[in-house]
This record gives C-alpha cells, sequence and structure tokens, in this order.
C-alpha cells in the first residue's frame, strides 16, 4: 500500500475522532501534530531515524515519547504517535500531518496555495493575482497564498492550489519541448 494511501487513512482517523469533539479540538490537534512534524522536518536524522528497518519499534517509540515529553504533546495526539511507532508508521508523519491540516482547512474553507515566479513581485502585482485566484475560488472559500521565488523556474509561474498544480514556468516548457525533441516528433 502506498504510504501517501496510509498517510490519509490514518490523518482521516484522526480528524474524524477530533471532528465528533469539535473544530477546537480538530486545531488543538493540528497543533500538536504539526509540532511534531515541525520537529521531524527540521531535523533530518529523526527522519532518518523513523525510516530506517535496522532500528526496532520500541527504540524509535523512545525517541518520540521525548519528542514528545519536550512539545508537551498529550491525550490523543500522544497516543496517536505512538500508534504509529506500534505500527512502525512514524515514516508517514510528515504526510499525516500535512493531510490532517488540509482537512481542517478544507472544513473551515480555505484553501492554501503557493505562487512560484522567477522574480519577486509588486505587492500591488501580489494583491492583484490573489483577489483573481480568489474569484476563481467557490464563495465559500477563502484563499491562503503565499508568494514564492526560485530563479530555477527562469520565467513564468508555478501555482500550487489545495492539491492542483498548474506549472507553467519556461523551465517546464523547455523540458517539454527537449523531452519532443528527443521523441523525435
Amino acid at each position: 500500500m502506498s504510504s501517501n494511501i496510509v498517510a490519509k487513512r490514518y490523518a482521516k482517523a484522526l480528524f474524524d475522532i477530533g471532528e465528533k469533539q469539535g473544530i477546537h479540538i480538530l486545531r488543538t490537534y493540528n497543533e500538536e501534530l504539526s509540532l511534531v512534524a515541525k520537529t521531524v522536518r527540521e531535523n533530518s536524522n529523526l527522519l532518518s531515524l523513523f525510516q530506517n528497518p535496522l532500528f526496532f519499534v520500541e527504540e524509535k517509540k523512545d525517541v518520540l515519547i521525548k519528542i514528545m515529553a519536550k512539545l508537551k504533546v498529550t491525550g490523543i495526539v500522544k497516543n496517536f504517535c505512538e500508534l504509529l511507532a506500534d505500527k512502525d508508521r512514524l515514516d508517514s508523519i510528515l504526510k499525516i500531518a500535512d493531510d490532517f491540516e488540509r482537512r481542517l482547512l478544507n472544513i473551515q474553507g480555505i484553501v492554501k496555495g503557493r505562487l512560484t515566479t522567477a522574480i519577486a513581485l509588486s505587492k500591488e502585482r501580489e494583491d492583484a493575482i490573489q483577489t483573481q485566484l480568489e474569484a476563481q475560488l467557490l464563495e465559500s472559500a477563502s484563499l491562503d497564498l503565499v508568494f514564492d521565488v526560485d530563479k530555477t523556474i527562469l520565467g513564468g509561474v508555478v501555482l500550487h492550489m489545495g492539491e492542483r498544480v498548474l506549472d507553467a514556468s519556461l523551465r517546464a516548457q523547455l523540458d517539454m519541448l527537449k523531452e519532443t525533441i528527443k521523441r523525435g516528433n
């Protein structure tokens, strides 16, 4: 089973538990799960440990318990993370946290987005793009858009909105042209 499917199932299970108790509990779960994921993201050694089959489940769980104690993660999220350790699924913690946050934002009517350009945009241009993209969303949704600069895309834009990606970068177009030339079309 793919790790994305596993992550979505675990995220959904935790989300379903929290949803029965209300939005404030879901937000608390999200904060605690995000803290654990952020710690793992910022420390590549942790992720390597959780992915390494040479370490026993108990060793991984002991490390996780120490991390959660420092982060003051308690209750259901602590039990959930310990279950992930018991099932040797700690390698999916980042995807689980991301999917949980996506579910929370979805019920709040918020769509997260990232617009990447090769050069920095003016504040006026960013506002105009934000307004135009929000107009394309459902009336009940709002857009949380982050602007990013990546010189490697050469030109154009790469837009991530929710689970959709629009790659209109010059780099992507050159890659497609290169593939066309390779095939001899």
